[in-house]
């Protein structure tokens, strides 16, 4: 029965299936791979694949390898010997914090995080905003809660979409801003946390792709 069903397709159907599973492997060879981290130098993050560039504070310190390795760690850990899409997972392009992760200390430790997934990864996403989805339910995980919806926001010749967000620690405040993009078949985002809105806003404005502007919110 099946092989009289293939001899009864019609060319153009048979092209068409075809047509269809080559986007699927394409896609699926997308979700898997991973874009290059790129070059820091000077104290300057560059990202030559998605055409940004972002300034660490002096005396920062780095994490970005740490934290990959851990969550490629979390992935198999979860996936046992199941194959795993590695675009999901995500990596991140860049993790700053201005002190260890693992020291402890009363002010809030200022962090810069940068990340990618997959666009393919998240079936029907068509903009940035879309994905404060996952963003929200993150950060409403780890104890923080939303300062206003998500809007436009303008860097330079680029427009990203932004969420604020903040969380009480005894007796201070930790705020959150996300930014997101969409691009090269990629979801981007870019994290920024401090002690107060001053410290952040001089971290996302260390985030360029050229001359930096604001919108109103």
């Amino acid at each position: 029965m099946g092989g009289l069903a293939r001899a009864q397709t019609p060319p153009s159907s048979s092209s068409s299936s075809s047509s269809s599973k080559s986007r699927q492997a394409a896609e699926h060879s997308r979700a898997n791979s991973q874009p290059d981290a790129g070059p820091i130098s000077a104290e300057v993050y560059r990202s030559p694949l998605f055409g940004f560039t972002c300034k660490i504070p002096a005396g920062w310190v780095l994490r970005t390898e740490q934290m990959n390795a851990r969550e490629d760690e979390g992935a198999k850990a979860e996936a046992g010997n199941v194959e795993t899409d590695s675009g999901k997972a995500g990596r991140v392009l860049l993790a700053a914090f201005s002190r260890p992760p693992e020291a402890r200390a009363e002010d809030v430790n200022g962090s810069i995080l940068i990340a990618t997934e997959s666009a393919a990864s998240y079936p029907g996403l068509k903009d940035a905003a879309q994905y404060f989805g996952p963003v929200t339910e993150v950060a409403k995980a780890q104890g923080f809660e939303t300062d206003g919806d998500p809007y436009g926001f303008v860097l330079g010749t680029k427009t990203l979409v932004r969420g604020d967000f903040e969380k009480n620690v005894g007796t201070r405040v930790m705020r959150q801003s996300t930014l997101v993009m969409l691009a090269r078949g990629y979801v981007v985002s870019f994290t920024f946390i401090g002690g107060t809105d001053d410290e952040v806003e001089e971290l996302v404005q260390g985030l360029s792709f050229g001359a930096s502007t604001k919108t109103t919110k």
